[in-house]
């Protein structure tokens, strides 16, 4: 594809941060795509997870004005008993006339469709930051969510010098995983869990792809890899789980530089709560430094950088 038709390819994105330094070496410009195929109970960035444009409320700031009721064309902002209004999440199409009219800005839409041009534009911005190690992440959600925007993208990097990285789940089909991670240098590849039948009930979702997938990336391409585990207490941090990620890393997926164990916060929930989720369940509590800090042992006792 030419410049001109790779700036063209449009996807969905959710916000583009600026000046970041723990998803790749260096200083990074993330690219937040929006769409993910897991649902991990934990999840740290939950208006990541659909691949369309959504309403974030706030309902903190409501006052029970009503003129995001007059103003919904599809009538999903509904006044409720408690004087706030609520969201019908079935008939909310994410169009942001009651953002336009919130007065108190407690509404917004998540999400945006966007040409490579509009973002490359703005990742150029950047360049003179980035030194001989940064450049551009492109995370999510999934970063292969939308797979043709990402691999523009990263072709339009690549055309201008800019050193790339991918984040990704691994649920993803090789053929289209492949199409997009040939034009990385980094790939940055999540294991939420080595024990498949646990992965499903941690992320709805089995590991069996996720896994070989992993294996292919270090035998059939050419790019980097870090190993990246979110480590949720109570769910796979125990010693038998990072020993599993040790073994398997070590034995398997030689050409892996580091292993990061990224311990869990409390971000999401505030997330969820501004798209009007009721609870699933979950429940964890942050590590602390020196339980962190056992489990990256571990990590290191099988001949592994751990971070």
């Amino acid at each position: 594809m030419t410049e001109q038709e790779l700036r063209a390819v449009t996807g969905t994105i959710f916000n583009i941060q600026h000046y970041c330094i723990h998803d790749g070496p260096g200083i990074r410009t993330n690219v937040f795509v929006k769409g993910c195929p897991l649902r991990c109970l934990w999840c740290a960035n939950p208006e990541s997870q659909a691949a369309y444009p959504q309403l974030m409320f706030q309902a903190d700031k409501c006052v029970g004005c009503e003129s995001c009721v007059r103003a919904c064309p599809h009538k999903a902002a509904v006044l409720g008993e408690d004087g706030r209004v609520h969201t019908d999440r079935s008939k909310c199409e994410g169009c942001g006339e009651c953002v336009s009219v919130c007065k108190l800005k407690g509404r917004e839409i998540m999400g945006r469709r966007v040409t490579v041009g509009e973002v490359f534009d703005e990742v150029q911005e950047d360049v003179l930051f980035y030194g001989s190690d940064g450049g551009v992440t492109i995370t999510g959600g999934e970063a292969l969510a939308h797979p043709r925007f990402s691999a523009a993208l990263l072709q339009l990097c690549r055309m201008h010098g800019i050193r790339t990285a991918v984040e990704t789940c691994g649920f993803v089909k090789w053929e289209i995983m492949k199409d997009v991670l040939q034009y990385c240098d980094l790939v940055l590849y999540d294991e939420k869990h080595m024990d498949s039948a646990e992965h499903r009930r941690c992320t709805g979702q089995g590991n069996e792809l996720i896994l070989e997938n992993l294996q292919r990336i270090n035998d059939e391409l050419s790019c980097d890899i870090w190993v990246r585990v979110p480590t949720i207490p109570g769910y796979n941090d125990s010693i038998e789980n990072i020993t599993a990620v040790g073994k398997f890393v070590s034995e398997k997926i030689t050409r892996c530089t580091e292993v990061h164990l990224l311990p869990f916060h409390k971000l999401g929930e505030s997330k969820a709560e501004q798209l009007e989720w009721e609870s699933n369940g979950f429940s964890s509590e942050v590590p602390s430094a020196e339980h962190m800090e056992a489990r990256r042992e571990i990590i290191r006792s099988f001949g592994l950088i751990c971070k």
